[in-house]
């Protein structure tokens, strides 16, 4: 039985012989973070990932072509947003900073730039609504959203885009709040959301047993491309989230079927602090005993 937009609330009318789904095998093994199985795989290549920030810097040394660069763009007059074909760049090193470090950890992705930032980090809830909105329908594979909003009155709106993402198979990475404070998208189950840690591994992820934060990811005074061709040192939760979009990138050029929620479980499966425990050994039945 389907409804509106094909939802579906039941299968009386189908068999499960009618929905055949051609999925990854998903475990340890399969989908850890390390050393490509063959040829490219493993290194993003082929994985489509769009940075929704303050733009990117084209051609940075260190983040290399744009495969697409947008912005979203108010009418002076009419107030409408739009997303327009954008040539202007970065406004302040942000989004650069994140590109960089998603192409450091996945150097075969094509990577794409929607701007919704302006000069010292501007920007409204209306325009990072419109920008991940059109991210999420142009399908992109991964979104990096460094981004966050504390007014609740963008909460609902959000949700839904997040659940659109979370249904069409694109991975919402979104970074959490530097401080302890309500904010989103971060907060939705159907993204995955990102905190930084301090260790010195600048390849190691963890799992977060106390969410809503999931995972914590290098974040710590980390060395980013920024402005001018030039590099910084910079912390927050905003630099661990691309490490974590690149890490999505790397599993699904691999493992290309994956759906969002088995995402998560590979980034779960190879994190750190995750141990898998070893099945023991059944014990021999004892003859006395009948």
């Amino acid at each position: 039985m389907s409804g509106p937009a094909g939802l579906t609330w039941s299968l009386r009318d189908r068999s499960p012989a009618d929905l055949p789904v051609l999925a990854d095998a998903l475990g340890a093994d399969a989908v850890a973070s390390g050393a490509p199985d063959a040829g490219d795989a493993g290194t993003g290549k082929g994985v489509r990932v769009c940075v929704v920030d303050s733009g990117v810097e084209p051609d940075h040394p260190l983040v290399g072509p744009l495969q697409g660069s947008w912005a979203v763009v108010k009418d002076p007059v009419t107030r409408e947003l739009t997303v327009r074909p954008d040539t202007a760049g970065d406004t302040c090193g942000h989004g650069t900073a994140c590109a960089g470090i998603i192409r450091r950890t996945a150097p075969d992705c094509e990577l794409y730039s929607v701007r919704v930032l302006g000069e010292r980090f501007t920007g409204t809830g209306d325009m990072l609504i419109a920008g991940l909105r059109w991210a999420v329908r142009q399908g992109f594979d991964v979104v990096n959203l460094s981004l966050s909003t504390t007014r609740t009155r963008f909460l609902e709106e959000l949700h839904a885009i997040a659940d659109d993402a979370y249904f069409a198979r694109t991975a919402i990475v979104a970074s959490a709040h530097n401080t302890p404070v309500e904010s989103f998208p971060w907060r939705f189950s159907s993204v995955i959301s990102v905190g930084s840690h301090q260790e010195d591994d600048p390849a190691l992820h963890l799992y977060n047993p106390a969410p809503p934060v999931e995972f914590f990811a290098p974040g710590q005074n980390v060395r980013v491309p920024w402005l001018g061709g030039a590099t910084i040192r910079t912390t927050g939760n905003s630099f661990a989230t691309p490490y974590v979009a690149g890490l999505c990138a790397r599993v699904l050029s691999r493992r290309p079927r994956l759906t969002t929620f088995q995402l998560k479980s590979a980034l779960y499966l190879t994190a750190a602090n995750v141990q898998v425990p070893t099945t023991p050994t059944p014990e021999a039945p004892d003859d006395a005993q009948h």
